[in-house]
């Protein structure tokens, strides 16, 4: 991010966006046409409204900064220029929903002055999106500057309802825009302007900034204002991150637009990103050499890549003592022994790769000398556990200890309350992230519902998810959802049996991990062993936040359909349109049934399909359904 600001005052700017420009109105339009973002100079100040097929979703807004010791910037303001690009590309990530993303848009760089000659240049840079509309702010004074507040504007119509949470792994609720009250509110944020009308509002490419979230204004009872996690301060030119609209006529048309994040940010900086690997993930839960053997093997049978030792191999992970380049059992957590090199080795003759946890307090101490340590060990990845996020200070310490594992070749899950802006199109070493209301909260379908319609709009969400746990049958709904789940919330790093440990690792009773699960072979475990964790294409079949969803991935020639519903039983249907019209395909599919004798009691069936069928099924209250489609043979 570099691009500057300078002076010291209240910077209030609008834009607008079209493909014609004036002094006093400038407009950009997506590609498609569907979108359009219009920049107003009323009065001296900028405002700006957002459209979405010819309808208003963002009303007059008013943009801009406040700086600290000041007067207000923003009266006697100019457009001294404009440059306008046209860009029609793609690109292929290393890893993805999709194996290639469109990059489309229509861009206009609007500059501003004073007529007086008072006010500091600066840019704004609209980019509309057939996916979305995008601007931020640019600077190219070299002076420092210490910035108060954003108060970029986004004005909803009435009525307007969203899904908030007041932080990343909280509950999430549905209520009036106008009720928010002063509750600070995470981003995405997903707001039903009326029946077949959603807007999500969000932030990309935040590497140096202070994180972004939404408060209620004080004199607007349905706008929302840009709220900063403490102050910004640059020595010199900077840009900020970009502020984003998206907008559908369901939740899941902006869902599987949700590149658009990735689109806003730099081109992959790794030469060569060969070493990257996504994969499914086991965690060792009892911090044993025999467990970490037991893990091991039960990935090379079950078809996973890794297995990740959690917190604990190193000491008290809340210890500040407790040190990061050695092997010393936490004795609350487990009594050992821990042979953690023999399992490493052990694991890589295998095929196996070996991630581990450590706390930020070692991290932050440590860093440097564990990132080369751990690579020597012949570690693969480093989960970064309960990171500081939000102020500028740490969002600029996290991402650069994101680029300095790069620089080792190890791999990254940032846990807690972290959530992505796309920073993994530039850093893809950047696997997975959690800031999710993950499985550790036991969530039912209804919360994974939600999640999977305002958190998975950032991007990949580590949800921990557990299969054998005693909360599956007793909180969370069903078995069959636990299957389905993990091919509808994606994350390039699968960890699928969180709570779980292979029926030959040591019990808790020799004190060895606070589990007392075991796997068991049971015949829907084929489904795990099938399914990747990252995908050709995506497609959303259907869905409303926390009632219902169908979602369908590709890789290869196979697809993979996970379907999830809430608390209402529900008649289903599944058009299968998205497979290929000329092929016939056989599905496998996965049911929950109280008659199966199994302990996860879930039905295995096959059935020819083809692009014409429809699938009718009714699914009860937290139930689920997964299938495989292949083409026949």
């Amino acid at each position: 991010m570099k691009n500057l600001f300078s002076s010291f005052g209240i910077f209030i700017l609008a834009l607008a966006f079209m493909a014609c420009s004036s002094p006093k109105n400038v407009q950009v339009s997506s590609p498609n046409g569907k979108y359009k973002y219009e920049l107003l100079l009323e009065d001296s100040q900028l405002y700006y409204r957002a459209f979405f097929e010819d309808t208003e979703i963002v009303e007059k807004s008013l943009l801009g900064f406040e700086l600290s010791n000041t007067t207000l910037i923003g009266q006697n303001l100019e457009i001294t220029g404009i440059e306008e690009t046209v860009v029609n590309s793609d690109w292929q990530p290393v890893y993805g929903e999709k194996n290639m993303y469109p990059d489309q848009y229509h861009q206009s760089v609007v500059s501003f002055g004073s007529m007086d000659g008072k006010t500091t240049p600066f840019q704004l840079k609209i980019r509309a999106y057939n996916e979305g509309l995008a601007f931020q702010y640019e600077f190219e004074n070299g002076k420092a500057v210490s910035l108060d507040a954003e108060l970029t504007e986004f004005s909803l119509p009435a009525n307007a309802e969203a899904w908030i949470s007041e932080r990343a792994q909280g509950e999430i609720i549905k209520q009036k825009v106008s009720e928010i009250g002063e509750k600070i509110v995470e981003r995405p944020l997903l707001v039903e302007l009326q029946d077949s009308l959603f807007v999500a509002l969000g932030e990309a490419a935040l590497v140096d900034f202070a994180r972004m979230k939404f408060e209620l204004s004080k004199d607007k009872p349905t706008a929302l204002v840009a709220s900063l996690d403490g102050k910004v301060q640059f020595d010199g030119p900077f840009t900020s991150p970009w502020r984003t609209i998206m907008a559908g006529n369901s939740a899941g048309e902006i869902l599987e637009n949700n590149y658009l994040l990735l689109n806003l940010n730099a081109p992959n900086a790794i030469k060569n990103p060969d070493w990257i690997k996504p994969g499914k993930v086991i965690r060792e839960v009892t911090l044993t050499t025999d467990g970490g053997i037991a893990c091991v093997d039960f990935a090379v049978k079950h078809n996973l890549q890794y297995i990740e030792f959690d917190a604990g191999w190193y000491g008290n992970e809340y210890d500040d003592a407790s040190d990061a380049t050695t092997i010393t059992v936490d004795p609350n957590r487990s009594k050992g022994p821990l042979d953690l090199k023999r399992v490493i080795k052990y694991a890589d003759s295998k095929g196996i790769g070996v991630i581990l946890y450590v706390n930020r307090r070692a991290l932050e101490k440590q860093l440097d000398e564990v990132l080369p340590l751990l690579k020597s060990w012949g570690v693969k990845g480093i989960k970064y556990g309960f990171v500081n996020v939000g102020p500028q200070e740490w969002t600029s310490w996290l991402h650069e200890a994101v680029r300095k594992a790069a620089d080792h070749g190890l791999m990254i899950d940032i846990h807690d309350e972290y959530r992505p802006t796309g920073y993994s199109r530039t850093y893809p070493n950047l696997m997975t992230q959690e800031g999710i209301r993950g499985d550790e909260e036991s969530p039912d379908n209804t919360t994974v519902l939600k999640t999977l319609f305002t958190r998975m709009l950032a991007g990949a969400g580590d949800h921990t998810n557990c299969y054998f746990a005693e909360r599956v049958d007793s909180k969370m709904g069903s078995h069959a959802s636990q299957l389905a789940k993990a091919v509808m919330i994606y994350s390039p790093w699968q960890f699928l049996y969180w709570y779980d440990r292979p029926e030959n690792a040591p019990g808790a009773q020799n004190g060895a991990g606070n589990s007392t699960n075991f796997i068991l072979e049971v015949p829907e475990l084929t489904f795990f062993d099938q399914m990747p964790t990252v995908w050709d294409d995506t497609k959303v079949l259907s869905g409303y936040p926390g009632e219902h969803a169908v979602v369908a991935r590709k890789s290869g020639d196979t697809w993979f359909v996970g379907a999830l519903n809430g608390m209402q039983e529900r008649d289903n249907e599944i058009s299968f349109d998205f497979l290929d019209p000329d092929k016939a395909y056989t599905a496998t599919i996965f049911t929950d049934d109280e008659d199966v004798n199994t302990h996860s009691k879930v039905a295995l069936e096959k059935r020819p399909l083809n692009s014409k069928d429809l699938m009718q099924f009714k699914l009860g209250k937290h139930k689920g359904i997964a299938m495989v489609i292949k083409p026949a043979q």
